[in-house]
């Protein structure tokens, strides 16, 4: 199958390009300033620039385009089976102008050439496009009330590729985290830098709700759900998926995971926590409202489609942590000491 990915340099987008490519697919890798395609594992994949030639079954040809431009930025647009739409602004942080350019627009652009084309469109969303709701979230809800602007631009590009004309289907993953197996992670963003506060003994008490979770997904099982749906996308074909955890992570579990390291900061998730220092607020506030809940992800469609997850147990937390510290994202004290130390 020909397959262009949008958004193939970041983090969902290299994985998938990679792991289609190894099942023999031709993959076209729209990339806009980064032109390189690294897999999770930190591999960079073997690559040669579109030109004239489209790629070979089980090449991977970088070309470059915009999402934010109509016709991607194209001259004309490679001729494809599938497209693949992954490209997005993922931070919670970032301007409302470049939301509206990126996750807004460019969900238009793309729905946009899948019409005209008539090509199926694959679209990666988040699970989080359900808003500030509590409870069993079904995989056709989307909500009306959002706690950043990343949120709500995802769920508005749901609705435009709804309302497109385009034939497609919508994954929707939660809080993509580390190979569960491994606990590697190419980049730590996200959720990670609450991590490191917390690690670094810097935000010791968060508010929290008293039963809330984080649904933390490997990103192996998000990929894995990626491409089940590309191959098999007749069966999917109007319908939304959830790629979230086998179960939520309770918050309890998560701070009991970082207090079982030796070194690494204690935290205490309360609904009483006091004010934190502005320094710190102005990082940690950006993930504080997803400890006030505790959505529970409905897969009733994606598990008829897509792998199951696998267990995402106290084990599997130990990998992501270990992780972290292996790759010198975070230290325990100790470490911090003799660092200091020596330096």
């Amino acid at each position: 199958m020909r397959i262009l990915i949008t958004g193939a340099a970041g983090l969902i987008g290299s994985e998938v390009a990679v792991r289609l490519a190894a099942r023999g697919h031709s993959i076209v890798a729209l990339v806009h300033r980064d032109p390189h395609i690294i897999g999770n594992d930190r591999t960079p994949a073997s690559t040669r620039p579109y030109g004239s030639q489209p790629p070979s079954p089980g090449e991977i040809a970088t070309l470059t385009g915009t999402i934010s431009a109509s016709g991607l930025g194209l001259q004309a647009p490679p001729a494809v089976d599938l497209i693949i739409h992954s490209a997005a602004i993922t931070a919670f942080d970032a301007a409302p102008a470049l939301y509206e350019a990126v996750n807004i627009a460019g969900a238009r652009h793309v729905s946009a050439l899948a019409a005209s084309a008539g090509v199926p469109l694959l679209h990666v969303s988040t699970a989080y496009v359900c808003g500030a709701a509590d409870g069993v979230v079904s995989e056709k809800r989307i909500g009306h009330s959002f706690v950043n602007g990343y949120e709500a631009s995802k769920a508005e590009a749901e609705r435009l590729i709804a309302a497109s004309g385009a034939r497609h289907a919508i994954a929707r993953p939660s809080i993509v985290v580390g190979d569960w197996a491994s606990g590697q992670i190419r980049d730590f963003t996200n959720i990670y830098g609450l991590f490191r506060l917390i690690a670094a003994g810097l935000v010791p008490v968060l508010p929290a709700a008293p039963h809330a979770t984080l649904d933390l997904v490997p990103i192996d099982h998000v990929a894995t759900g990626i491409i089940a749906m590309a191959e098999g996308f007749a069966g999917v074909e109007g319908k939304t998926l959830h790629l979230v955890a086998e179960k939520p992570t309770p918050l309890a579990a998560l701070a009991a995971a970082i207090a079982a390291v030796p070194g690494l900061g204690h935290v205490a998730f309360t609904a009483n926590a006091p004010p934190l220092p502005r320094r710190i607020a102005a990082v940690a506030g950006l993930y504080t409202p997803y400890l006030l809940r505790s959505p529970a992800f409905d897969t009733s469609i994606a598990s008829a489609h897509v792998p199951p997850c696998p267990s995402t147990d106290a084990a599997w937390l130990a990998r992501l942590i270990g992780f972290c510290i292996t790759d010198g994202f975070v230290a325990p004290r100790a470490e911090r000491n003799l660092q200091r130390t020596s330096g």
